[in-house]
């Protein structure tokens, strides 16, 4: 899947593709935007309407509610 069209994916599947990515091919969510030429606001907006935020300290979008230790 490509995440250029991340506005009409389920975003429960978009946040394990993004966390995948992040994972095995960038250093950070900079990186992954910028490579896909996504809009980062965009992205961290439809992830985080459905309860998911971005930590930076382990490269991941986590539910709002989990803990990142």
């Amino acid at each position: 899947m490509k995440l250029s069209n991340f506005q009409s994916m389920d975003p429960h599947l978009l946040v394990g593709l993004v966390n995948t990515a992040l994972r095995n091919d960038f250093e950070d969510l900079e990186d992954l935007v910028a490579t896909h030429d996504l809009d980062k606001e965009s992205l961290e907006q439809k992830l985080s309407d459905a309860g998911y935020a971005y930590v930076a300290s382990i490269n991941q979008f986590r539910s709002a509610g989990t803990s990142s230790d």
